[in-house]
């Protein structure tokens, strides 16, 4: 048997820790009588807190531990579930887990960290010039936070040496399968799959965050022209044309753009192009050559090979899983 430890917490998530924690039982065993065969269970998973003691979820849910931190005498892998409460807090709140952490690390054991809960690893510094991902909408505060971490948020799970990270609150059942595969084999990982009905290797975070273009800064010519851009993204752009519509020159405005949103005007009038056309896909009827024009692009191969650059998904792909299905 395979040994899991998912070390519980309070103001986890829940799903995080119940979710992996039937995933794992279940591996080698629905399957199997989906088709008329033994079981074969291969995972051992068990729940770890602090003394013991139970545990109470950001949804009120208390979960009772099956050992404590410190009877943990073996465990091929340890899983850190995502939080669910204030993080800083969280952080604050839990030294023994992350002291358990860096003993963890130090044994070699595999470590695999759950969305935000790769705040705790990183806080235990495990992650220190490793590739890492959390959620996206955490993506600035982690880099701040941590800034030896090699950050990849758009990436739904990374892998590095023996730690594993994936983002998303959700993303314990990428995780877990992703987990399966490495320990037992792809056949049993896509088995689990189809059984729990879950879709396996999704492998970017991008299309479901936001472009979060609305960064907060003082420049207000900047902020002038952030609105004439969401004014007219559809109409012909030229950095040229926009720097004499605010009569500077294109160097003043390239550097004041990158000094305000960390980005130059062009990369944030495709962000706003892009944005646009993912709210049409998911709500209109247009087709893809619809959006596309009315978004401001007249070539549909690279409006086709930006969208999924910035989105990890093709047009058809998205509206495919997010469209709304107007009738």
């Amino acid at each position: 048997m395979i040994n899991v430890v998912v070390l519980g917490f309070d103001q986890a998530l829940a799903s995080a820790i119940t979710g992996v924690v039937d995933l794992f039982a279940m591996a080698g065993v629905t399957w199997n009588r989906i088709q008329g065969e033994p079981t074969q269970p291969v995972f051992n998973t068990l729940i770890a807190t602090h003394q013991g003691r139970n545990v109470e979820c950001i949804n009120g849910l208390k979960l009772a531990a099956h050992l404590s931190f410190d009877e943990i005498q073996h465990a091929d892998v340890v899983i850190v579930p995502t939080i669910g409460g204030p993080i800083h807090q969280v952080l604050a709140h839990n030294p023994e887990l992350i002291a358990l952490l860096q003993k963890v690390h130090q044994q070699g054991w595999t470590i695999a960290g759950n969305c935000t809960g790769n705040f705790l690893l990183a806080e235990a510094g495990i992650l220190d010039g490793k590739l890492a991902t959390t959620h996206w909408g955490f993506k600035d505060d982690f880099e701040r936070r941590y800034p030896e971490v090699k950050l990849k948020a758009e990436q739904m799970i990374t892998r590095d040496e023996n730690i594993y990270c994936a983002g998303g609150g959700l993303a314990w059942f990428d995780l877990g399968l992703h987990i399966i595969e490495r320990s037992v084999g792809f056949d049993s990982a896509i088995q689990t799959a189809k059984a729990f009905v879950l879709d396996y290797r999704r492998d970017s975070q991008l299309s479901y965050s936001i472009m979060r273009l609305a960064k907060p800064h003082k420049d207000e010519l900047v902020a002038q022209a952030q609105a004439h851009l969401e004014q007219h993204y559809a109409q012909p752009f030229s950095v040229e044309h926009l720097a004499d519509t605010f009569s500077i020159s294109k160097r003043t405005l390239i550097r004041r753009f990158n000094n305000a949103l960390s980005i130059p005007p062009n990369s944030y009038l495709q962000s706003i192009r892009i944005e646009r056309a993912q709210k049409m896909l998911e709500e209109s009827q247009f087709n893809v050559e619809q959006v596309m024009t009315r978004v401001g692009y007249e070539d549909a191969s690279s409006f086709r090979r930006l969208f999924r650059k910035m989105t990890g998904l093709t047009p058809t792909e998205y509206r495919s899983r997010f469209s709304r299905r107007l009738q």
